[in-house]
């Protein structure tokens, strides 16, 4: 999976008490000045800190500060809990229909892909309450997938029948104008309508993680509120009363996406609305922080860095190189305006049970005050704890996911399954990625690979294609190639 062209990572290089100064970013032929828009304005979060170092952003609620959260078991939900106690809510999650029939404000936030969401609704009984509760305008907010299932159908996985609430199916992004799927990034929308959760939007950017839309037709133009552009013009977010939906992820959109929430779950009473201060347009520019993280020697989860892995201090004692505690620095980057924060353990945990693995710790905790997507990679895949247990690559990501990740990445385990496939032809649905990009979709699945060049002295040395450098190699080569690294193994191709 391609992110845009325009995505660039910024590793961690300094301590945690130092601020952290992101380089600028050139432009490309898909970018303009425009973009910068959004850094001079959004990224100004105005966020309150307290004595702790935490963020703290409490609401001034009045009547019930309940919020019923239906969570049918698929992804990253972590979030949208934590922004809506970061807003000063509680939290009863459904557990039977009566409790969507019941709920005074209810909270889709749909997570993975349109078939398996469908299957659990219809199985527990879900699917007729949420379609009576919505039928009666009661509030509704659905996020993402959440938007998706209240329309007839999905093409993802099917043809499979949706909700049926709003006319339209929903379908794949065409990718042959040039445009990756999935469409990833920082997006302005276009609003139409007077939708009251997206007032604060204005020209700011919302973030969007997604490879299937809905289309504005005639039939289903009176519940639009909001459109986007991603190679066509698809549907952003609806409104019908009370009942609203959108294809972005608010809890993911910074303090811009706390308002989207804010303003659904408070009294329209205390919040005014804020003048429109002209229209942004395309993706933005992103600026993603890497963290790598491991264990030192006193067991501490710690940032660092080094060459080739070699994080160890060329020092008497040896010591891996601390920059910084993983929690605290990927606040600070939030701060500092990151649109998305990646760790990569590079250690692997092997010997704690998967329930207990340190960087689940970090996501849970991260996952409290930053509100911009969270990436983590290294080690998903099947494996055997010290306990004789065995792991699924499915139930390691999932666990990922239950603790706050959006997206996980594979490196090694994606390069064994493209070998697998250049050798067979044959996709056996047996891969890590194939079985986690099944249930979450492929949107939540990053493929990283670790490069390393070789040298060539002639491009018929060798059968695939090569470039020509501009530095010579070591023995005056002028040719090379790369070539993905696993592990310990240096010998793939």
């Amino acid at each position: 999976m391609e992110a845009p062209p325009f995505s660039v990572a910024v590793s961690s290089s300094s301590s945690s008490s130092s601020r952290t100064v992101f380089r600028s970013l050139s432009s490309s032929a898909h970018t303009s000045s425009l973009f910068f828009l959004r850094n001079n304005h959004y990224k100004t979060r105005h966020l309150k800190v307290n004595s702790s170092g935490k963020f703290a952003v409490r609401a001034s609620l009045g009547g019930d500060s309940v919020v019923t959260l239906l969570d049918y078991g698929a992804g990253n939900v972590r979030s949208v809990r934590n922004a809506i106690r970061y807003l000063g809510f509680d939290i009863k999650d459904v557990q039977t229909p009566e409790d969507i029939l019941n709920a005074k404000r209810l909270i889709f936030p749909g997570v993975g892909a349109f078939a398996p969401a469908m299957d659990v609704l219809n199985s527990k009984g879900m699917a007729e309450a949420l379609c009576s509760y919505i039928e009666n305008d009661r509030p509704f907010l659905g996020i993402c997938l959440g938007l998706q299932l209240l329309f007839e159908s999905s093409e993802e996985n099917g043809p499979v029948k949706g909700l049926g609430l709003i006319p339209g199916v929903v379908g794949r992004f065409d990718s042959s104008n040039g445009f990756t799927v999935p469409h990833i990034g920082w997006n302005a929308l276009e609003i139409s309508e007077d939708s009251e959760i997206l007032d604060e939007i204005s020209n700011r950017h919302v973030y969007f993680v997604h490879s299937y839309r809905a289309m504005p037709s005639d039939k289903n133009k009176e519940w639009i509120s909001s459109t986007c552009s991603y190679g066509d013009r698809f549907i952003a977010s609806v409104r019908r009363g009370n009942v609203h939906a959108v294809q972005f992820h608010p809890e993911k959109s910074g303090e811009v996406g706390l308002s989207v929430l804010r303003r659904f779950l408070l009294p329209k009473s205390t919040v005014t609305k804020k003048p429109n201060e002209g229209k942004a347009s395309r993706l933005a520019k992103r600026v993603i922080a890497c963290l790598d993280v491991r264990t030192n020697d006193q067991g501490d989860l710690v940032v660092t860095k080094g060459d080739q892995y070699d994080v160890r201090e060329q020092t008497e004692e040896n010591e891996v190189r601390n920059l910084g505690k993983p929690v605290e620095l990927a606040g600070q980057y939030y701060k500092d305006g990151a649109d998305e924060v990646s760790f990569l353990n590079i250690t692997g945990f092997r010997d704690f049970p998967l329930g207990d693995l340190p960087m689940l710790q970090v996501l849970r905790y991260t996952s409290e005050n930053v509100f911009v997507p969270l990436t983590v990679g290294g080690g998903i895949r099947d494996f055997k704890d010290a306990n004789g247990r065995h792991y699924s690559s499915l139930e390691v990501a999932s666990e990922y996911f239950r603790s706050g990740a959006d997206k996980i990445s594979i490196g090694s385990d994606a390069v064994y399954a493209a070998e697998e496939y250049l050798r067979t032809g044959v996709k056996t649905g047996k891969t890590s990625l194939e079985q986690i990009s099944k249930v979450y979709g492929n949107q939540a699945v990053v493929v990283s690979i670790d490069p390393r060049r070789v040298y060539l002295k002639s491009p018929d040395d060798v059968e695939f294609k090569v470039i020509r450098v501009t530095n010579p190699g070591p023995n005056g080569e002028e040719y090379a190639w790369y070539q993905c690294t696993v592990s310990t193994i240096f010998s793939l191709t």
